[in-house]
């Protein structure tokens, strides 16, 4: 469904101190830098899939998908989605993709949300049965019925977010870009979405590509995971594997009465400890000696041990 090759986006800017001395220097001299936003990226995603698409602040994924969804011109590169050039915003391929950027809005702020529903099934030419049938169905599984005669303004984040991805979905795209879909919104609104779209791309096939700083987000919608940092491609595999190429470490979670000391001769360290509960920080290669010999040394009444978080994993991926 989409097929990146090469893709690569540059952007020209200027730089000024403070000040009337340096704004008229800049005027007389004008300095230009360039910024490589995304740097010779390429990737495929086939149909249905629902990826991950991870990075820090300024890594380049917004652009991606902007450039993806036709919004940007790439400086080179070639991108295909569903066989169209999306920069070429043909008009076939604008009525199979959709873009919800979670800190913008496509719903007329002053206006009962049905009005931008309505205008949207104009543009897109929606049949009236098939919108009315759309719309019910929609609103039934985010539970929105009554708040579609409310004007835009007066719903919450949440709210606003739930009809900003019917206003998406409404002319079923094959392709979705969702840039920050629960950005701002608190856990249940976040959990409501990530259970429509995963029973939507069930139910439809869609192809979602997904960028989200909530981790919570990705572990639950996508078994593969694409990570951008600096605009490079770092990775690109099932999430699960994060830990397991990055992560040398485990976690050993013990109870017991006896007092543990940090030592540097343990082939362990002592990450954290609350009453008799400690956690140690080991090789995960060693792991079995390791608990064999803690279990012989102290009087342990419970352990477990559990992979370090995916958070720190990614963390290196992003450094």
């Amino acid at each position: 469904m989409i097929e990146v090759k090469n893709l690569n986006k540059e952007f020209v800017f200027k730089k000024k101190d403070i000040g009337l001395k340096s704004s008229l220097k800049s005027f007389l001299k004008d300095k230009k830098h360039t910024k490589k936003a995304v740097n010779n990226v390429s990737f495929s995603i086939g149909e249905g899939e629902i990826i991950g698409f991870l990075g820090p602040n300024g890594a380049g994924k917004t652009t991606t998908l902007k450039m993806l969804s036709g919004i940007l011109f790439p400086t080179s590169g070639q991108a295909s989605v569903m066989g169209y050039t999306p920069w070429e915003r043909n008009n076939a391929f604008k009525k199979q993709i959709s873009i919800v950027l979670g800190q913008k809005n496509q719903l007329w702020w002053d206006l009962p949300a049905n009005e931008s529903l309505n205008l949207n099934k104009f543009i897109y030419k929606i049949d009236d049965s098939v919108y009315k049938k759309t719309l019910n169905e929609l609103c039934d599984l985010l539970k929105v019925n009554e708040l579609l005669d409310v004007q835009v303004r007066n719903l919450s984040l949440g709210e606003r977010m739930k009809m900003e991805l019917i206003a998406a979905l409404m002319h079923k795209p094959k392709v979705i870009f969702l840039d920050e879909p629960t950005i701002g919104l608190d856990m249940i609104a976040q959990k409501n979405i990530r259970e429509f779209l995963k029973y939507y791309n069930q139910q439809e096939k869609t192809t979602i590509m997904l960028t989200s700083h909530y981790l919570e987000d990705i572990e639950n919608l996508c078994k593969r995971t694409i990570v951008i940092n600096h605009g490079e491609i770092v990775y690109d595999g099932a999430l699960s594997s994060v830990n397991g190429q990055l992560a040398q470490k485990k976690l050993i979670k013990i109870k017991t009465v006896n007092f543990i000391e940090d030592s540097p001769n343990q082939p362990w360290s002592i990450r954290s400890k609350e009453n008799d509960i400690y956690i140690l920080e080991a090789d995960k290669y060693n792991i079995q000696k390791i608990i064999s010999d803690l279990l012989k040394q102290y009087n342990i009444t419970d352990f477990s041990v559990e992979n370090i978080p995916l958070e720190e994993s990614l963390e290196i991926l992003y450094k």
